[in-house]
Protein backbone atom coordinates (compact mmCIF):
# COMPACT_ATOMS: atom_id res chain seq x y z
CA UNK A 1 0.00 0.00 0.00
CA UNK A 2 0.79 3.81 -0.63
CA UNK A 3 3.19 5.06 2.04
CA UNK A 4 3.24 9.01 1.47
CA UNK A 5 0.54 11.20 3.59
CA UNK A 6 0.15 13.09 0.22
CA UNK A 7 -2.35 12.12 -2.13
CA UNK A 8 -1.68 10.98 -5.40
CA UNK A 9 -3.26 12.90 -8.37
CA UNK A 10 -4.66 9.44 -9.70
CA UNK A 11 -6.55 8.56 -6.50
CA UNK A 12 -10.14 9.49 -6.99
CA UNK A 13 -12.08 6.88 -4.65
CA UNK A 14 -12.81 8.91 -1.30
CA UNK A 15 -11.57 5.54 1.19
CA UNK A 16 -8.27 5.38 -0.85
CA UNK A 17 -7.67 9.28 -0.07
CA UNK A 18 -8.18 9.51 3.29
CA UNK A 19 -5.86 6.35 3.60
CA UNK A 20 -3.39 8.14 1.92
CA UNK A 21 -3.71 11.39 3.83
CA UNK A 22 -4.73 9.71 7.25
CA UNK A 23 -2.42 6.67 8.27
CA UNK A 24 -4.39 6.25 11.73
CA UNK A 25 -7.03 3.52 12.56
CA UNK A 26 -10.33 3.91 11.52
CA UNK A 27 -11.70 3.87 14.48
CA UNK A 28 -15.24 5.20 13.58
CA UNK A 29 -15.59 2.60 10.39
CA UNK A 30 -14.41 -0.11 12.85
CA UNK A 31 -16.94 0.58 15.62
CA UNK A 32 -20.06 1.26 12.82
CA UNK A 33 -19.40 -2.67 11.43
CA UNK A 34 -18.67 -4.06 14.77
CA UNK A 35 -22.41 -3.00 15.80
CA UNK A 36 -23.85 -3.85 12.42
CA UNK A 37 -21.80 -7.49 12.87
CA UNK A 38 -23.00 -7.91 16.37
CA UNK A 39 -26.56 -7.12 15.80
CA UNK A 40 -26.59 -9.43 13.22
CA UNK A 41 -25.39 -12.11 14.80
CA UNK A 42 -27.25 -11.81 18.11
CA UNK A 43 -29.98 -14.14 16.67
CA UNK A 44 -27.88 -17.19 16.01
CA UNK A 45 -27.60 -18.20 19.60
CA UNK A 46 -30.35 -16.26 21.06
CA UNK A 47 -32.89 -18.62 21.71
CA UNK A 48 -30.57 -21.52 22.90
CA UNK A 49 -30.99 -20.72 26.45
CA UNK A 50 -34.88 -21.04 26.05
CA UNK A 51 -34.88 -23.12 23.41
CA UNK A 52 -35.60 -26.70 25.25
CA UNK A 53 -38.99 -24.59 27.42
CA UNK A 54 -39.96 -23.36 23.88
CA UNK A 55 -40.23 -26.66 22.45
CA UNK A 56 -41.71 -27.68 25.94
CA UNK A 57 -44.31 -24.96 25.18
CA UNK A 58 -44.99 -26.42 21.80
CA UNK A 59 -46.35 -29.40 22.88
CA UNK A 60 -45.13 -31.20 20.14
CA UNK A 61 -42.12 -33.46 22.03
CA UNK A 62 -44.03 -36.91 23.46
CA UNK A 63 -41.27 -37.04 26.36
CA UNK A 64 -39.05 -35.28 27.81
CA UNK A 65 -36.23 -36.85 26.61
CA UNK A 66 -37.30 -35.95 23.15
CA UNK A 67 -37.13 -32.41 23.38
CA UNK A 68 -33.28 -32.33 22.56
CA UNK A 69 -33.77 -33.31 19.08
CA UNK A 70 -36.69 -30.69 17.97
CA UNK A 71 -34.50 -28.22 19.80
CA UNK A 72 -31.90 -28.84 17.75
CA UNK A 73 -34.10 -28.78 14.60
CA UNK A 74 -35.15 -24.80 15.54
CA UNK A 75 -31.32 -24.44 15.94
CA UNK A 76 -29.85 -25.70 12.71
CA UNK A 77 -32.65 -24.65 10.11
CA UNK A 78 -31.26 -21.29 10.47
CA UNK A 79 -27.99 -22.70 9.31
CA UNK A 80 -29.30 -24.60 6.39
CA UNK A 81 -31.11 -20.89 5.26
CA UNK A 82 -27.90 -19.14 5.39
CA UNK A 83 -25.43 -22.01 3.66
CA UNK A 84 -28.24 -21.68 0.66
CA UNK A 85 -27.59 -17.94 0.23
CA UNK A 86 -24.24 -16.54 1.56
CA UNK A 87 -22.35 -16.93 -1.88
CA UNK A 88 -25.34 -15.27 -3.75
CA UNK A 89 -24.89 -12.58 -1.56
CA UNK A 90 -21.17 -12.90 -1.44
CA UNK A 91 -21.77 -12.07 -5.48
CA UNK A 92 -23.65 -9.42 -5.45
CA UNK A 93 -21.52 -7.33 -2.92
CA UNK A 94 -18.43 -7.97 -5.45
CA UNK A 95 -21.39 -6.34 -7.98
CA UNK A 96 -23.44 -3.66 -6.23
CA UNK A 97 -21.19 -3.12 -3.50
CA UNK A 98 -20.69 -3.72 0.69
CA UNK A 99 -22.81 -1.30 1.83
CA UNK A 100 -26.27 -2.04 0.32
CA UNK A 101 -26.08 -5.77 0.85
CA UNK A 102 -24.75 -4.52 4.80
CA UNK A 103 -28.07 -2.88 5.14
CA UNK A 104 -30.37 -5.10 3.40
CA UNK A 105 -29.50 -7.90 5.54
CA UNK A 106 -29.60 -5.62 9.05
CA UNK A 107 -33.45 -5.04 7.94
CA UNK A 108 -34.06 -8.64 7.46
CA UNK A 109 -33.13 -9.22 10.85
CA UNK A 110 -35.62 -6.37 12.43
CA UNK A 111 -38.52 -8.23 10.63
CA UNK A 112 -37.72 -11.92 10.61
CA UNK A 113 -36.38 -12.04 14.38
CA UNK A 114 -39.53 -10.25 15.70
CA UNK A 115 -41.83 -13.01 14.10
CA UNK A 116 -40.43 -15.68 15.50
CA UNK A 117 -40.61 -14.43 19.22
CA UNK A 118 -44.68 -14.59 17.73
CA UNK A 119 -44.64 -18.36 17.02
CA UNK A 120 -47.17 -19.84 18.49
CA UNK A 121 -46.09 -23.07 16.81
CA UNK A 122 -43.23 -25.13 15.75
CA UNK A 123 -43.64 -24.94 12.15
CA UNK A 124 -43.86 -20.92 12.45
CA UNK A 125 -40.30 -21.16 14.30
CA UNK A 126 -38.60 -23.50 12.01
CA UNK A 127 -40.02 -20.54 9.13
CA UNK A 128 -39.20 -17.73 10.87
CA UNK A 129 -35.53 -18.94 11.17
CA UNK A 130 -34.60 -20.33 7.95
CA UNK A 131 -35.98 -16.96 6.03
CA UNK A 132 -33.57 -15.18 8.77
CA UNK A 133 -30.74 -17.32 7.52
CA UNK A 134 -31.80 -16.80 3.93
CA UNK A 135 -31.33 -12.95 4.58
CA UNK A 136 -28.07 -13.23 6.79
CA UNK A 137 -25.62 -13.11 4.20
CA UNK A 138 -23.32 -10.37 5.86
CA UNK A 139 -20.54 -12.37 6.97
CA UNK A 140 -19.04 -11.51 3.52
CA UNK A 141 -19.31 -8.15 3.12
CA UNK A 142 -18.28 -7.58 6.64
CA UNK A 143 -14.96 -9.11 6.63
CA UNK A 144 -14.30 -7.45 3.06
CA UNK A 145 -15.42 -4.35 4.56
CA UNK A 146 -13.11 -4.68 7.65
CA UNK A 147 -10.28 -5.57 5.24
CA UNK A 148 -10.79 -2.93 2.88
CA UNK A 149 -11.68 0.02 4.57
CA UNK A 150 -8.17 -0.09 6.86
CA UNK A 151 -4.33 0.46 5.48
CA UNK A 152 -2.94 -2.74 5.56
CA UNK A 153 -0.97 -2.73 8.80
CA UNK A 154 -4.26 -2.19 10.63
CA UNK A 155 -5.65 -5.42 9.01
CA UNK A 156 -5.36 -7.73 11.43
CA UNK A 157 -7.09 -5.76 14.03
CA UNK A 158 -9.69 -5.41 11.79
CA UNK A 159 -10.79 -8.69 11.28
CA UNK A 160 -10.39 -9.60 14.77
CA UNK A 161 -12.65 -6.58 15.77
CA UNK A 162 -15.24 -7.97 13.16
CA UNK A 163 -14.39 -11.58 14.29
CA UNK A 164 -15.15 -10.87 18.45
CA UNK A 165 -18.29 -8.73 16.74
CA UNK A 166 -19.03 -12.89 15.70
CA UNK A 167 -18.04 -14.34 19.05
CA UNK A 168 -19.67 -12.13 21.41
CA UNK A 169 -22.66 -11.99 19.15
CA UNK A 170 -22.60 -15.77 20.20
CA UNK A 171 -22.35 -15.03 23.85
CA UNK A 172 -24.36 -11.96 24.40
CA UNK A 173 -27.50 -13.46 22.34
CA UNK A 174 -28.04 -16.40 24.95
CA UNK A 175 -27.30 -13.59 27.39
CA UNK A 176 -30.48 -11.65 25.86
CA UNK A 177 -32.48 -14.99 25.57
CA UNK A 178 -32.22 -15.56 28.90
CA UNK A 179 -32.57 -12.93 30.75
CA UNK A 180 -35.74 -11.55 29.02
CA UNK A 181 -37.21 -14.79 28.03
CA UNK A 182 -40.35 -15.91 30.37
CA UNK A 183 -40.55 -11.76 31.07
CA UNK A 184 -43.76 -12.47 32.83
CA UNK A 185 -42.82 -14.98 35.19
CA UNK A 186 -39.15 -13.38 35.62
CA UNK A 187 -40.34 -9.85 36.04
CA UNK A 188 -44.16 -9.81 37.37
CA UNK A 189 -43.93 -6.51 38.64
CA UNK A 190 -43.01 -5.25 35.38
CA UNK A 191 -45.29 -7.70 33.00
CA UNK A 192 -48.21 -9.12 33.73
CA UNK A 193 -49.55 -12.62 32.47
CA UNK A 194 -52.01 -10.74 29.85
CA UNK A 195 -49.69 -8.63 27.83
CA UNK A 196 -48.25 -9.51 25.02
CA UNK A 197 -45.06 -10.53 26.50
CA UNK A 198 -46.78 -12.82 28.81
CA UNK A 199 -49.17 -14.61 26.04
CA UNK A 200 -45.57 -14.54 23.94
CA UNK A 201 -42.99 -15.51 26.54
CA UNK A 202 -40.38 -15.74 24.05
CA UNK A 203 -41.21 -12.17 22.43
CA UNK A 204 -39.29 -9.67 24.48
CA UNK A 205 -35.47 -10.92 23.55
CA UNK A 206 -36.91 -11.14 19.83
CA UNK A 207 -38.29 -7.35 20.17
CA UNK A 208 -34.66 -6.48 22.07
CA UNK A 209 -32.69 -7.16 19.19
CA UNK A 210 -34.76 -6.69 16.47
CA UNK A 211 -34.65 -2.56 18.37
CA UNK A 212 -31.19 -3.20 18.38
CA UNK A 213 -30.85 -3.86 14.73
CA UNK A 214 -33.27 -1.18 13.76
CA UNK A 215 -30.20 1.26 15.27
CA UNK A 216 -27.31 -1.02 13.26
CA UNK A 217 -29.15 -0.48 10.01
CA UNK A 218 -29.40 3.35 10.67
CA UNK A 219 -25.96 3.28 11.27
CA UNK A 220 -24.71 1.53 8.27
CA UNK A 221 -25.78 5.37 7.06
CA UNK A 222 -22.72 6.36 7.87
CA UNK A 223 -20.49 3.67 6.08
CA UNK A 224 -18.30 4.32 3.17
CA UNK A 225 -18.36 2.14 0.15
CA UNK A 226 -15.07 0.15 -0.10
CA UNK A 227 -15.64 -1.52 -3.45
CA UNK A 228 -13.82 -0.07 -6.63
CA UNK A 229 -16.54 0.24 -9.33
CA UNK A 230 -14.79 2.05 -11.88
CA UNK A 231 -14.23 1.65 -15.80
CA UNK A 232 -12.06 3.04 -18.55
CA UNK A 233 -15.02 5.50 -19.11
CA UNK A 234 -15.31 7.23 -16.26
CA UNK A 235 -13.48 10.69 -17.12
CA UNK A 236 -12.39 9.89 -12.98
CA UNK A 237 -8.97 8.33 -13.13
CA UNK A 238 -8.69 4.78 -12.03
CA UNK A 239 -4.80 4.65 -11.86
CA UNK A 240 -4.79 4.46 -8.36
CA UNK A 241 -7.23 1.71 -8.01
CA UNK A 242 -5.72 -0.41 -10.36
CA UNK A 243 -2.46 -0.15 -8.65
CA UNK A 244 -4.26 -1.12 -5.45
CA UNK A 245 -5.71 -4.34 -7.25
CA UNK A 246 -2.19 -4.92 -8.57
CA UNK A 247 -0.65 -4.93 -4.78
CA UNK A 248 -2.76 -7.03 -3.09
CA UNK A 249 -2.57 -9.56 -6.39
CA UNK A 250 1.16 -9.83 -5.69
CA UNK A 251 1.07 -9.95 -2.23
CA UNK A 252 -1.08 -13.13 -2.37
CA UNK A 253 0.09 -14.44 -6.17
CA UNK A 254 -3.39 -14.49 -6.84
CA UNK A 255 -5.34 -13.96 -10.09
CA UNK A 256 -8.59 -12.10 -10.10
CA UNK A 257 -10.52 -15.03 -12.06
CA UNK A 258 -13.41 -15.99 -10.04
CA UNK A 259 -12.73 -19.24 -11.36
CA UNK A 260 -9.36 -19.75 -9.18
CA UNK A 261 -11.73 -19.40 -6.00
CA UNK A 262 -12.23 -23.11 -5.95
CA UNK A 263 -8.75 -24.21 -6.62
CA UNK A 264 -7.28 -21.93 -4.44
CA UNK A 265 -5.80 -24.61 -1.87
CA UNK A 266 -4.60 -22.59 0.52
CA UNK A 267 -8.16 -20.91 0.49
CA UNK A 268 -10.25 -24.05 0.54
CA UNK A 269 -7.81 -25.97 3.30
CA UNK A 270 -8.52 -23.12 5.49
CA UNK A 271 -12.29 -22.53 5.12
CA UNK A 272 -12.45 -26.65 5.71
CA UNK A 273 -10.53 -26.62 8.75
CA UNK A 274 -12.36 -23.52 10.13
CA UNK A 275 -15.20 -25.25 9.02
CA UNK A 276 -14.58 -28.10 11.85
CA UNK A 277 -14.06 -25.57 14.26
CA UNK A 278 -17.21 -23.90 13.63
CA UNK A 279 -19.30 -27.23 13.79
CA UNK A 280 -17.98 -27.74 17.09
CA UNK A 281 -18.52 -24.45 18.27
CA UNK A 282 -22.02 -24.34 17.00
CA UNK A 283 -22.78 -27.65 18.79
CA UNK A 284 -21.13 -27.18 21.86
CA UNK A 285 -23.17 -23.29 22.68
CA UNK A 286 -26.32 -25.20 21.93
CA UNK A 287 -25.63 -28.23 24.41
CA UNK A 288 -24.01 -25.95 27.15
CA UNK A 289 -27.12 -24.19 27.59
CA UNK A 290 -29.23 -27.90 27.55
CA UNK A 291 -26.99 -28.97 29.60
CA UNK A 292 -27.01 -25.84 32.16
CA UNK A 293 -31.08 -26.21 32.24
CA UNK A 294 -31.79 -29.87 32.54
CA UNK A 295 -32.42 -31.87 35.63
CA UNK A 296 -29.92 -32.74 37.61
CA UNK A 297 -31.17 -36.20 36.93
CA UNK A 298 -29.81 -36.06 33.31
CA UNK A 299 -26.32 -34.96 34.22
CA UNK A 300 -27.22 -31.16 33.82
CA UNK A 301 -26.99 -28.46 36.34
CA UNK A 302 -30.98 -27.44 36.83
CA UNK A 303 -30.05 -23.84 36.06
CA UNK A 304 -32.52 -21.18 34.76
CA UNK A 305 -32.10 -19.50 31.99
CA UNK A 306 -31.51 -16.11 34.10
CA UNK A 307 -28.37 -18.13 35.65
CA UNK A 308 -27.83 -19.27 31.89
CA UNK A 309 -27.84 -15.73 31.05
CA UNK A 310 -25.34 -14.60 33.83
CA UNK A 311 -23.05 -17.07 33.41
CA UNK A 312 -22.64 -16.17 29.71
CA UNK A 313 -22.82 -12.05 30.27
CA UNK A 314 -19.03 -12.62 32.15
CA UNK A 315 -18.16 -14.85 29.52
CA UNK A 316 -19.20 -12.00 27.00
CA UNK A 317 -17.31 -8.99 29.05
CA UNK A 318 -14.17 -11.12 29.15
CA UNK A 319 -14.10 -11.77 25.66
CA UNK A 320 -14.24 -8.38 24.45
CA UNK A 321 -11.33 -7.18 26.69
CA UNK A 322 -9.36 -10.05 25.48
CA UNK A 323 -10.27 -9.23 21.88
CA UNK A 324 -9.82 -5.82 21.80
CA UNK A 325 -6.06 -5.75 24.16
CA UNK A 326 -4.50 -9.14 24.56
CA UNK A 327 -5.52 -10.67 20.95
CA UNK A 328 -3.62 -8.28 18.83
CA UNK A 329 -0.42 -8.30 21.11
CA UNK A 330 -0.52 -12.06 21.31
CA UNK A 331 -1.07 -12.63 17.61
CA UNK A 332 1.74 -10.30 16.34
CA UNK A 333 4.26 -12.50 18.72
CA UNK A 334 2.94 -15.79 18.06
CA UNK A 335 1.02 -15.19 14.18
CA UNK A 336 -2.52 -16.44 13.71
CA UNK A 337 -1.84 -19.95 12.82
CA UNK A 338 -0.10 -21.01 15.77
CA UNK A 339 -2.33 -18.46 18.13
CA UNK A 340 -5.60 -20.82 16.89
CA UNK A 341 -3.46 -24.09 17.33
CA UNK A 342 -2.58 -23.30 20.98
CA UNK A 343 -6.19 -21.98 21.61
CA UNK A 344 -7.67 -25.51 20.22
CA UNK A 345 -5.06 -27.53 22.34
CA UNK A 346 -5.79 -25.61 25.09
CA UNK A 347 -9.91 -26.58 24.29
CA UNK A 348 -9.30 -30.01 24.60
CA UNK A 349 -8.50 -30.07 28.03
CA UNK A 350 -10.73 -27.43 29.37
CA UNK A 351 -13.47 -29.58 28.01
CA UNK A 352 -12.44 -32.66 29.82
CA UNK A 353 -12.91 -31.00 32.80
CA UNK A 354 -16.63 -30.13 32.29
CA UNK A 355 -18.28 -33.49 33.48
CA UNK A 356 -16.11 -33.20 36.87
CA UNK A 357 -17.93 -29.65 36.98
CA UNK A 358 -20.81 -31.14 36.58
CA UNK A 359 -20.90 -33.08 40.00
CA UNK A 360 -20.10 -29.92 42.05
CA UNK A 361 -22.80 -27.66 43.42
CA UNK A 362 -23.16 -24.40 45.58
CA UNK A 363 -20.13 -21.59 45.24
CA UNK A 364 -17.36 -23.86 43.76
CA UNK A 365 -19.26 -24.69 40.62
CA UNK A 366 -20.46 -21.22 40.24
CA UNK A 367 -16.78 -20.14 40.38
CA UNK A 368 -15.65 -22.81 37.69
CA UNK A 369 -18.49 -22.27 35.41
CA UNK A 370 -18.12 -18.93 35.00
CA UNK A 371 -13.93 -19.25 34.53
CA UNK A 372 -14.80 -22.08 32.16
CA UNK A 373 -17.41 -20.70 29.74
CA UNK A 374 -15.43 -17.41 29.53
CA UNK A 375 -11.66 -19.30 28.81
CA UNK A 376 -14.50 -21.58 26.37
CA UNK A 377 -15.09 -18.58 24.24
CA UNK A 378 -12.00 -16.75 24.50
CA UNK A 379 -10.09 -20.36 23.00
CA UNK A 380 -13.06 -20.52 20.49
CA UNK A 381 -12.71 -16.62 18.85
CA UNK A 382 -9.07 -16.93 18.96
CA UNK A 383 -9.26 -20.58 16.63
CA UNK A 384 -12.30 -18.27 14.73
CA UNK A 385 -9.99 -15.48 13.92
CA UNK A 386 -6.96 -16.87 13.16
CA UNK A 387 -8.77 -19.02 10.29
CA UNK A 388 -10.30 -16.00 9.13
CA UNK A 389 -7.14 -14.13 9.12
CA UNK A 390 -5.55 -16.74 7.03
CA UNK A 391 -8.42 -16.71 4.40
CA UNK A 392 -8.25 -13.00 3.79
CA UNK A 393 -4.83 -13.16 3.00
CA UNK A 394 -5.63 -15.25 0.00
CA UNK A 395 -7.61 -13.35 -2.27
CA UNK A 396 -7.64 -9.86 -3.87
CA UNK A 397 -10.29 -6.87 -3.46
CA UNK A 398 -12.72 -8.51 -5.63
CA UNK A 399 -12.71 -11.71 -4.43
CA UNK A 400 -13.03 -11.08 -0.97
CA UNK A 401 -17.03 -11.07 -0.95
CA UNK A 402 -17.69 -13.60 -2.59
CA UNK A 403 -14.48 -16.24 -1.02
CA UNK A 404 -15.97 -14.81 2.46
CA UNK A 405 -19.50 -15.92 1.00
CA UNK A 406 -18.17 -19.49 0.45
CA UNK A 407 -16.87 -19.72 3.71
CA UNK A 408 -20.11 -18.68 4.74
CA UNK A 409 -21.75 -21.23 2.92
CA UNK A 410 -19.59 -24.20 4.21
CA UNK A 411 -19.44 -22.88 7.83
CA UNK A 412 -23.24 -22.82 7.83
CA UNK A 413 -23.44 -26.22 6.18
CA UNK A 414 -21.22 -27.66 9.05
CA UNK A 415 -22.97 -25.17 12.19
CA UNK A 416 -26.11 -26.42 10.81
CA UNK A 417 -25.41 -30.09 11.87
CA UNK A 418 -24.34 -28.86 15.08
CA UNK A 419 -27.36 -27.71 16.65
CA UNK A 420 -28.65 -30.71 14.56
CA UNK A 421 -26.34 -33.09 15.94
CA UNK A 422 -25.83 -31.64 19.77
CA UNK A 423 -29.83 -31.56 20.49
CA UNK A 424 -30.00 -35.31 18.87
CA UNK A 425 -26.86 -35.99 20.99
CA UNK A 426 -27.98 -35.13 24.15
CA UNK A 427 -31.18 -36.55 23.99
CA UNK A 428 -29.57 -39.99 23.49
CA UNK A 429 -27.69 -39.16 26.18
CA UNK A 430 -30.28 -38.28 28.59
CA UNK A 431 -31.28 -41.58 27.76
CA UNK A 432 -28.21 -43.30 28.33
CA UNK A 433 -27.53 -41.63 32.51
CA UNK A 434 -26.31 -45.16 33.33
CA UNK A 435 -24.44 -46.31 31.44
CA UNK A 436 -21.09 -48.36 32.17
CA UNK A 437 -18.94 -46.31 29.51
CA UNK A 438 -19.21 -42.64 29.23
CA UNK A 439 -22.70 -42.27 30.83
CA UNK A 440 -24.60 -39.55 30.05
CA UNK A 441 -23.08 -35.87 29.53
CA UNK A 442 -19.46 -37.57 29.60
CA UNK A 443 -20.43 -39.24 25.54
CA UNK A 444 -21.47 -35.37 24.68
CA UNK A 445 -17.95 -33.60 26.08
CA UNK A 446 -16.16 -36.49 24.80
CA UNK A 447 -17.39 -36.30 21.11
CA UNK A 448 -17.09 -32.77 21.47
CA UNK A 449 -13.03 -33.19 21.91
CA UNK A 450 -12.81 -35.92 19.19
CA UNK A 451 -14.35 -33.07 17.11
CA UNK A 452 -11.62 -30.72 17.97
CA UNK A 453 -8.60 -33.21 17.67
CA UNK A 454 -9.58 -33.27 14.37
CA UNK A 455 -9.65 -29.74 13.45
CA UNK A 456 -6.27 -29.40 15.12
CA UNK A 457 -4.54 -32.62 13.21
CA UNK A 458 -5.95 -30.70 9.63
CA UNK A 459 -4.56 -27.92 10.66
CA UNK A 460 -1.11 -28.87 10.22
CA UNK A 461 0.58 -29.49 6.86
CA UNK A 462 -0.28 -31.99 4.19
CA UNK A 463 -3.65 -31.06 4.99
CA UNK A 464 -3.56 -26.82 5.78
CA UNK A 465 -1.61 -24.88 2.82
CA UNK A 466 -0.46 -21.38 3.80
CA UNK A 467 -0.95 -18.68 1.78
CA UNK A 468 2.21 -17.37 0.19
CA UNK A 469 2.44 -13.91 2.44
CA UNK A 470 2.12 -16.48 5.58
CA UNK A 471 4.46 -18.88 4.23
Amino acid sequence: MVASAEPSSGLCCRIDIRKETNLGIPYKDLFLVWIVAFTTFLPVSSLFPYLYFLVRDFNIAKRQEDIGYYAGCIGCVYMIGRALTSVVWGILADRYGRKPIIILCSTSVIIFNALFGLSRNFLMAVSMRFLLGCFSGIFGPVQAYAVEVCREEYRTLALSVTSSAWAIGLIVGPVVGGLLAQSAEKYPNLFTKDSVFGRFPYFLPSLSISVCATAATIACCWLLETLHKHNDTESCETGMSGKIQKEEETETGLSNSKESLFTNWPLISSIIVMCVFSLHNMAYVEIFSLWAVSPRKFGGLSYTTKDVGQILSVAGIGLFSFQLVLYPKLERILGPLKLARIAAALSIMLLSTYPFIATLSGFSLYILINTAALLKSVFAMTTFTGFVILQNNTVSQHQRGAANGITSTLSSIFQAFGPAGGGALFSMAQKRINASFLPGTDLVFFILNIILVIGLAMSFKPFLALPQRCG
